[in-house]
């Protein structure tokens, strides 16, 4: 049998998702545009790698490990060499990274908000009591217990379509995506609503593609510089920062979100109890280069004020 060679200038490693596979071929597009070297048909490859998080998909992220599911095989494949670069949407991607592995370009962030989704109501406050709505995200369930506590939160797992017929078929009668995705996707229309942060504040770096390489690989550090986004990235860093600060993971009910207004940095963060009972919020104004500083002192504000054993609940 012959043996393919790749030979490719980049290999981007990717999940198989739909959502996944549309933000790398965004990355792709965006290289292409940047860098002639890589606008030939076969300069760059797209190598799909099957995650952990992807695998399992009948129980809670939180009962199985959380962001790095999603994030590690394509880690593996990197330092192993047989990817360049790896696209993540960032609200998957663990605050600390593996040794080798760095994170040089975000592109421009895309829509911030959770849409919400129903065939029977508008928003939130127009379902019924006792309405059940799907999602596997303990931030979004936490905050609609705050809000409605007379409603029922399900784990809904899976990819946005898997998740939109699931809704059609009544499975739930509501349930919450990014807006980020739905756009991406091109499938915007199935929003019934847009949920602005003051209803649901996002989740950190929520609406953000990162791309990730080797700390050694100049070549493609020097692809990624043309592409990286400097207000995202500074908006990212102090959302990453607060939830690193609260070592917050799947398990923790943790939602944040950074605006720039002109020179000014503008954030807000809150941790919710998982059943909705008690909410902590946290806001800061500042300057952008303060961006790590501000995340991690709103988190430390946050840390005194919730007191000891405030995350410490069985997922």
């Amino acid at each position: 049998m012959t043996k393919t060679v790749n030979t490719a200038q980049l290999t981007i490693g990717t999940r198989g998702s739909p959502l996944a596979l549309a933000q790398t071929h965004e990355t792709r597009d965006r290289l292409a545009a940047a860098w002639p070297v890589l606008a030939t048909a076969d300069a760059i490859a797209i190598q799909v790698i099957q995650t952990t998080g992807d695998l399992i998909q009948n129980r809670p992220l939180a009962e199985i490990g959380g962001k790095g599911l999603f994030t590690k095989e394509l880690d593996d494949s990197m330092l192993d060499g047989r990817i360049d670069l790896a696209v993540h949407s960032m609200k998957d991607v663990p605050t600390v990274l593996p040794d080798g592995i760095v994170l040089p370009c975000v592109l421009p962030r895309e829509d911030v908000r959770d849409a919400f989704l129903s065939l029977k109501a508008t928003g939130i406050a127009d379902l019924p009591a006792g309405a059940v709505i799907g999602t596997a995200s303990l931030r979004r369930g936490a905050q609609i217990l705050n809000r409605r506590p007379d409603l029922k939160v399900v784990n809904f797992r899976g990819n946005v379509q898997s998740r939109l017929r699931k809704l059609s078929e009544g499975v739930v009668d509501a349930t919450l995506l990014a807006m980020a995705g739905l756009n991406r996707l091109g499938l915007s229309e199935h929003a019934t609503s847009a949920l602005e942060a003051e209803e649901m504040l996002p989740a950190v770096a929520q609406g953000a593609i990162g791309i990730t390489c080797r700390a050694d690989d100049q070549r493609a550090l020097d692809f990624l510089a043309a592409l990286n986004c400097p207000q995202t990235m500074v908006r990212i860093t102090a959302e990453r920062a607060f939830l690193l600060t609260l070592d917050g993971s799947c398990r923790t009910p943790i939602a944040a979100l950074a605006e720039i207004d002109g020179g000014t940095l503008s954030f807000r963060g809150l941790i919710v109890s998982p059943d909705g009972r008690t909410i902590h919020a946290v806001s800061r104004r500042g300057s952008l280069a303060d961006a790590q500083a501000m995340g991690e002192d709103a988190g430390r504000e946050l840390i005194g004020v919730a007191g000891p054993g405030f995350f410490d609940f069985k997922a």
